[in-house]
């Protein structure tokens, strides 16, 4: 991609709607836009001179040039919007009747030049504009490549730029609100926080390799640990918000499992709060997985109401129950439940052994009738898991299930007014690699290994972490990131 082109392309997404965005960025978007619109209220030109504000009766004439060849019509503004018609330089053929503004680099989206057209949100309107546009200059922009401009030109780090397409794709508030931080920079701030303290930490052991014999402060090992130590509880620190941050970026997968008939659809329903799912008294009714979005306490949840697991000759019911197994192994939470009034079986206790240690409530359903099921056979069975006793029929026991599905995604190391976590796989992977290098470093400084053995590790530490915000990042990463965009950021 080269950044001395204009670029130009669709920002809004494609369909009907009320407004459509044709967004221009680059030298030349306010030249092009000179071509293609001019405003209704204008200034009329003869002989080359201004005479009069005045409309001319026909609004297809008002913006063909003049006898002179000049485009007739008042000069847009910076920053203000500015209502007029575009029209086909080439043809005279009126298009659409818009907003157009125009924003002067560097303050922008891209710190270019940028023009956006505002038009009605027609495909056909936005395709006619968008071919104009590029007719008359412009080339189309890559997936991502206003973004990647901004990136490019120093307005955004590369993490702030990840931001922007978790913030288009927020599911929830949560989601919104840790986009939006990241977006500000407070994450960003973070990492220049910890590589400036790797800073201070090189600068004194280069200084005690390169000139161990000039006036200056020996450095110790246990100095080293102790400054190596405190960097490493930072970086660890922000790891330790990663498993939720990526349930809050991408969704928490909730499988609800157990065998037919003890109120898995009913289960579904209520947490959905609409009928989703097929509810009758007979087993088997569901024979295919269920998936439906939900936001549980500002939690995005893809939601699995499974066919019921148990042995079956049924081969549809058998390929449902093949499915609600993959369902299961793909789970962050399993939802597992039980009718309390029908003894436990050997169906249960098969689900019960294949959950093993994984993150499990088991909810007793059906508490409004004569119980059967023996609570500590289930804590017997499943230690760690959650045991809550329900009656999903009488609406008993919901908003404890929405509560703990809430805690064991926050888990006590996040609060939920924290909006400063890792949310990305690829800060988390580079965190990871950041604290095994500060790991090794510290080791060495604590049985007195050679400073520059010590020094490969911390200068790799302080790299790694400047990959996160973009510096010292290779080109192949960069266009994996933008290529992730939608065409019109």
């Amino acid at each position: 991609m080269y950044l001395d082109d204009t670029i130009a392309a669709v920002a809004t997404a494609m369909g009907e709607g009320g407004i459509g965005i044709v967004r221009i960025s680059g030298s030349e978007a306010l030249p092009i836009l000179g071509k293609v619109f001019c405003s209704v209220k204008k200034s009329y030109v003869k002989g080359g001179q201004i005479e009069n504000d005045a409309e001319m009766p026909d609004a297809k004439k008002l913006f063909l040039p003049d006898a002179t060849g000049e485009t007739i019509g008042l000069p847009i503004e910076n920053r203000r919007l500015t209502y007029g018609i575009v029209t086909d330089n080439f043809t005279g053929e009126m298009i659409d009747e818009v907003m157009a503004v125009y924003m002067k680099g560097p303050h922008s989206y891209t710190a270019e030049d940028v023009v956006e057209i505002q038009c009605h949100g027609s495909i056909v309107s936005l395709r006619k504009i968008l071919a104009l546009v590029l007719k008359n200059g412009a080339r189309l922009a890559e997936p991502g490549e206003f973004t990647k401009r901004a990136f490019l030109n120093g307005r955004l780090d590369l993490s702030q730029a990840e931001a922007v397409i978790d913030l288009i794709r927020a599911k929830s508030d949560k989601t919104f609100d840790v986009a939006l931080d990241q977006l500000e920079g407070k994450f960003s701030k973070k990492i220049k926080e910890i590589r400036a303290d790797l800073v201070d930490i090189l600068v004194n052991i280069t200084v005690n390799i390169d000139y161990p014999d000039e006036d200056i402060e020996v450095i110790t090992y246990e100095n080293l640990v102790s400054g190596l130590t405190g960097v490493k509880t930072k970086v660890d620190a922000m790891l330790a918000t990663a498993d939720t941050g990526r349930i809050i970026r991408e969704g928490l997968n909730v499988a609800i499992i157990g065998k037919p008939n003890v109120g898995k659809s009913s289960l579904m329903n209520a947490l959905l709060k609409e009928t989703r799912a097929i509810v009758t008294s007979i087993p088997g009714t569901t024979r295919d997985t269920i998936e439906e979005a939900v936001t549980i306490r500002n939690i995005p949840i893809k939601l699995t109401d499974t066919a019921g697991i148990r042995q079956t000759d049924d081969i549809i019911e058998k390929i449902g129950i093949e499915k609600s197994k993959e369902s299961f192994n793909k789970a962050d939470l399993v939802i597992f439940m039980v009718d309390n009034s029908t003894p436990l079986n050997a169906e249960d206790y098969e689900i019960m052994e294949n959950i093993g240690d994984r993150k499990v409530i088991v909810i007793i359903n059906k508490m409004d009738l004569d119980s059967k099921v023996q609570r500590t056979e289930v804590e017997a069975r499943l230690p760690k898991a959650v045991i809550i006793e329900a009656s999903i029929a009488n609406d008993m026991g919901i908003d404890r299930i929405e509560e703990e599905v809430e805690n064991l995604v926050y888990g006590g190391e996040v609060k939920q007014g924290d909006s400063m976590m890792v949310t990305n796989v690829r800060h988390k992977a580079l965190l990871e690699e950041a604290s095994q290098s500060l790991a090794d470093a510290i080791g060495m400084a604590q049985i007195g290994e050679a400073l520059e053995f010590l020094e490969i590790d911390v200068n790799r530490a302080y790299e790694v972490l400047g990959q996160i915000i973009g510096e010292a990042v290779e080109e192949d990463i960069i266009n994996e990131v933008f290529a992730r965009f939608c065409l019109g950021k």
